[in-house]
């Protein structure tokens, strides 16, 4: 449950004789069945063994060297005052069955509190260790609060059982002085076990609560949905069933959440046969979270061990009636019935010193100092604590007035003696009532969410996505048919439903668990949004989000249309390019080429530069998609052909050149001013195709018999087969294209490899 008040740092603690003798201290129940395998779940044998400290310096140090011992799982440091507290340092280690490997040194706490009013023994918390056979403990006094450790310490091992077959043998060693200790079970609870009664008033509550110490690892991972464990979490029954005079459950506002029986963790109630108790006031006032402040590193399956071996530290070694929580909770979510009498009654618990008589105490198995608690076990934290308050008529987000039942000092230092009215909050921690660090920093400060899962209503509630909807802004585009998906910061285990409303009308309704639904939208604009209803009934809304429906296809305002463009012309690679203009009546998402090649293009591009092969019919196709998914396709052919200069009409005087970087291998070159070169083509686009370099003149540039250019083929660097000139026709019709030299001064030169034109 938390920490001693003063956690010193770990003395050296110089070696010392062990004068101690590892006793068998009794087999409980019978193995009627096996909580964690077995069909029929019943009781589990438990061992417990102990081994008696010997103090040194004065009593200020106890030491035990390494020892082999028989199997166990689960520690604790005890003495014989158990209104005594052992503040200084108090560590363990232990070697793992089958591996020979040491732990680390494991810190203790130093004060399981006073427990039940007649407890025999004051002790540690309890550390779940995992099946070890070796163990070797350190303790030193912290010199301050306490100048000496106190009496009869010892060490205390349990095994907690795991099958219904097989008693552990006697100890594997034995030393020079025993210690007897197997105390005969003595009444433990001053308490009456009579039904509660409504007009009872708040008792002397001397049930302390219980601390525990931090043993940070990694956090194991842990999703909402509680992993299978060993045994399976079933509907709790009474394990021990109330007196008949023992009013009826009060029915709760919140669901029950599903609760791992007693029966089905393997209690064995031989070991504490006296009667529950109940709350004198027979009501809850709030609930106290804790942390059992063991390892964090158990698997989920060894949970019901790990509460088992709970259970036998505080009956057998402390002397306690029962166990003092009244729920645990694993690190996986499941929730285990604590203290017999009735899950669904206000029982009377022994873990929040001072308070027990108001409240009700849950525990997180682990130590959450420096480790996170997963959202699995805050969200059955928050379950049970909203089924237990609701039984009340508690608020879980709300503050109540408690009856301080003794003196007390909580771990913030504030003070109170006994018959205080103080105030807290309906869901809070150990700590703020008892001197302690339980439930752990990180625990503590999670408490705040725990309130809100359990009272709700629902948190973080927003649409995340549409289904088959594009989003442009913050505006959803969409078909008549669509999901709508959200997400939520409450856990959906605390959900009851949701809503899909639609402009204000719920259209579909789907489990607290789901995070989608579908819808059919008429065309038009629609305000959507997601009604979640809080197990405690409170709704909340979610912002709302503008989803487009519309059915209309995107069209091509301007037809996809090719191009000859300016650059290298290869007979493999002619350049084009390819326009288009595609509109929406809503918004137009993107355009895709889908032939010869594919490429994707934005809302805003209407071109692209391509290649194609000369002399090959292509059809180049497109296909225009708006935001909620509609299309609208459209294409264009073309074929690109090379006419080279041996196939024009001469005029003048002309030389051929041969070389690979020509067309063909071959061009026309000409000094001569008003040679000409003219093609006769039909075809709605054409080029010309040149030569150049640093010598290169002028020519004009004749189509359909009218001057439309001057080009200069001077380059600053050699170019072949170069488009230097094109134009573009609406549509195909016959052409003619004629080349006069002009004769530069000084480079009257000009070199052509023909034309290309696109029919």
């Amino acid at each position: 449950m938390g920490r001693p008040r003063y956690i010193w740092g770990a003395a050296a603690v110089a070696a010392a004789g062990l004068s101690a003798a590892l006793v068998f201290q009794g087999t409980t129940g019978q193995p009627t069945g096996n909580a964690e395998g077995d069909s029929k779940p019943g009781p589990v044998k438990l061992h417990a063994r102990t081994a008696a400290l010997t103090t040194t310096d004065r009593g200020t140090h106890a030491v035990m060297g390494r020892q082999d011992t028989e199997s166990f799982s689960m520690l604790g440091i005890t003495w014989t005052d158990p209104s005594a507290r052992l503040t200084g340092t108090i560590e363990a280690r232990t070697r793992a069955v089958g591996s020979g490997q040491w732990s680390n040194w494991l810190r203790l706490d130093g004060d399981s509190g006073q427990g039940e009013a007649t407890a025999r023994r004051g002790g540690t918390e309890p550390a779940w260790v995992g099946p070890s056979d070796g163990v070797e403990v350190r303790v030193t006094a912290d010199g301050r609060t306490s100048a000496k450790l106190p009496a009869g310490l010892r060490l205390d091992m349990i095994d907690p059982g795991r099958g219904s077959s097989g008693g552990m043998e006697p100890a594997g060693y034995r030393a020079d002085v025993t210690e007897d200790a197997t105390p005969t079970t003595e009444p433990s609870e001053a308490v009456t076990s009579e039904p509660p009664s409504a007009d009872a008033s708040a008792s002397d509550d001397a049930s302390a609560g219980l601390t525990g110490s931090p043993t940070p690892t990694d956090p194991a991972p842990a999703s909402e949905t509680p992993s299978p464990s060993a045994t399976s979490p079933t509907p709790a029954s009474p394990s021990a069933s109330p007196s008949a005079t023992v009013p009826p459950a009060p029915p709760s506002t919140a669901p029950r959440p599903t609760i791992t029986s007693r029966a089905t963790w393997g209690a064995d109630e031989s070991i504490s046969p006296e009667e529950p108790s109940y709350l004198p006031g027979g009501r809850i006032k709030a609930v106290v979270v804790h942390h059992t402040a063991e390892s964090n590193d158990y698997a989920c399956a060894d949970a019901p061990a790990v509460v088992r071996g709970i259970y036998a530290y505080h009956v057998k070694q402390l002397g306690w009636k029962d166990i003092g929580y009244n729920f645990l909770v694993d690190k996986c979510g499941t929730i285990y019935e604590g203290r017999k009498g009735g899950v669904d009654q206000p029982v009377m618990g022994a873990h929040a010193y001072g308070f027990n008589s108001e409240t009700t105490g849950i525990s997180v198995l682990g130590t959450y100092t420096d480790v996170t608690p997963s959202q699995a076990a805050l969200a059955s934290v928050a379950k049970i604590a909203a089924w237990k308050l609701g039984q009340y008529g508690v608020d879980p987000a709300g503050t109540t007035t408690l009856t301080a039942g003794a003196d007390g000092t909580n771990y913030f230092r504030k003070s109170w003696t006994k018959g205080a009215q103080l105030s807290y909050p309906t869901i809070h921690g150990h700590r703020d009532g008892y001197n302690t660090q339980c439930p752990g920093d990180q625990l503590y400060t999670k408490l705040p969410t725990i309130r809100s899962w359990a009272a709700g209503p629902v948190t973080g509630l927003a649409i995340k996505s549409v289904n088959a909807a594009g989003v442009s802004g913050t505006t959803y585009y969409t078909k008549a048919g669509t999901t709508v998906n959200w997400t939520a910061a409450t856990p959906s285990s605390l959900i009851s439903k949701h809503e899909l409303l639609v402009d204000g009308k719920s259209v579909a309704t789907v489990s607290g668990t789901a995070t989608s639904a579908k819808a059919t939208l008429a065309v038009g604009t629609h305000k959507v949004q997601v009604r979640a209803t809080h197990q405690s009934g409170k709704t909340t809304t979610s912002a709302a989000a503008t989803v487009v429906a519309e059915i209309t296809d995107p069209s091509f305002t301007t037809k996809p249309n090719l191009a000859l463009r300016t650059g290298t012309v290869n007979t493999t690679a002619v350049p084009l390019k390819l326009s288009w203009k595609a509109t929406d009546n809503a918004a137009l998402k993107q355009v895709k080429l889908t032939s010869p090649v594919t490429a994707t293009y934005g809302p805003t591009t209407i071109s692209t530069n391509r290649t194609a092969k000369s002399g090959t019919a292509t059809t180049w196709s497109l296909t225009a998609y708006d935001q909620a998914g509609n299309t609208g396709r459209a294409s264009v052919p073309g074929t690109p052909v090379i006419l080279q200069e041996t196939s024009a009409s001469k005029f003048g005087t002309w030389t051929t050149k041969s070389a690979t970087s020509y067309l063909g291998g071959k061009s026309y070159t000409s000094k001569s001013k008003n040679a000409s070169l003219t093609w006769t083509f039909t075809g709605r686009s054409v080029a010309w195709v040149v030569s150049r370099a640093s010598t290169s003149g002028q020519a004009y540039v004749y189509v359909d018999g009218k001057k439309t250019a001057t080009v200069d083929l001077k380059s600053s660097t050699t170019k072949y087969r170069d488009a230097i000139w094109t134009k573009t026709w609406s549509s195909s019709a016959k052409h003619t294209v004629k080349i006069v030299v002009v004769g530069t001064s000084g480079r009257p030169t000009v070199t052509t490899d023909g034309i290309v034109y696109l029919k």
